[in-house]
């Protein structure tokens, strides 16, 4: 009689393989649960953009039928899109998750931060997160930086130790051999926590598809009145758009990623569905940040200044 043994081949034709997705989806959900064991008060950065909409769909498969350990954290600039924050309340409200906001206006309103002549208020963020953290005594927190955004994020560990005045110093970065998480922090210290390191972009919509996750939409192209600014289309707003000599038209757009209407821009588009934004992202060659992010423009080394002020 032959017996005939099963091997597990290392090909993606193997029953035993993992999807590209289901090993993303697996790390992600066994970063979450690491934390939830090794820290205390964890906390989930969500602005109801794409990537943190991901990160608390893992979050809720991580620890289902249970509700999610962890609260939500807002930096809410004052120039946020209406759709946005419109989705961010129904989304907590659907959870019965708890939400903290950090109101950058509030801080301009007791003077502790001046508006820039340029309207922007993404780099006001930090003062307002760094003393939400401190204030709230949070140890870990969630961020849904992927390194294949942006050449700063892209030296950053999952597991990022910030110091008691909440800055970063790339040289202090741990090795994390193994998939290892190394949470060990002194106190006043916190660790940021990206699950979403290793995915790209177009990881994400996959995902976003495979999982029918509803998104924003201002995601999907769009009619929209928006002026052209350093080679973006912008928003009219209170912010301080558009100037003297910037024409507001209507043009059919979409956003890629979402931050303050006054440094996020659109791009022009006609994917309406999930499937051509896929289509889309996969013959692009800018990543969404250097396509329609004006902060990030500001320098060489803008996004790495902030994060060692403590941004992430």
């Amino acid at each position: 009689m032959t017996t005939t043994v099963a091997t597990v081949s290392e090909g993606t034709d193997s029953p035993y393989a993992l999807s590209h997705l289901d090993a993303l989806e697996s790390e992600a959900v066994h970063i979450f649960r690491e934390v939830a064991g090794e820290f205390e008060r964890p906390v989930i950065l969500f602005s109801g953009g794409k990537d943190s909409i991901v990160m608390l769909h893992l979050a809720l498969k991580a620890f289902r039928p249970a509700s999610v350990p962890f609260s939500l954290l807002h930096v809410d600039t004052g120039h946020n899109f209406p759709e946005v924050l419109d989705y961010r309340d129904r989304t907590v409200a659907e959870h019965g998750l708890r939400l903290h906001v950090a109101s950058v206006q509030d801080y301009i309103d007791r003077g502790v931060l001046k508006e820039r002549p340029d309207g922007t208020r993404n780099p006001l963020q930090t003062l307002p997160l760094t003393e939400k953290i401190q204030a709230e005594k949070f140890d870990a927190v969630f961020g849904g930086g992927r390194r294949d955004e942006e050449k700063a994020r892209a030296k950053e560990r999952v597991f990022s130790l910030r110091d008691e005045f909440s800055q970063w110093d790339p040289r202090r970065q741990r090795p994390e051999l193994w998939n290892l998480y190394n949470g060990r922090h002194a106190p006043g210290e916190h660790v940021r926590v990206f699950p979403l390191s290793n995915w790209t972009e177009l990881d994400v919509w996959q995902y976003i598809a495979r999982e029918g996750i509803e998104l924003p939409e201002i995601y999907y192209a769009h009619e929209r009145e928006v002026f052209k600014r350093g080679g973006m289309w912008l928003t009219a707003g209170e912010w301080g758009g558009p100037k003297d000599g910037e024409t507001v038209e209507k043009r059919l757009v979409r956003y890629r990623t979402v931050g303050d209407m006054s440094c996020t821009g659109a791009v022009d588009s006609e994917a309406d569905t999930i499937e051509k934004v896929i289509v889309e992202i996969a013959a692009s060659r800018l990543t969404e940040r250097g396509a329609t992010r004006a902060d990030d423009k500001m320098s060489e080394a803008a996004m790495e200044d902030r994060k060692r002020e403590g941004y992430f």
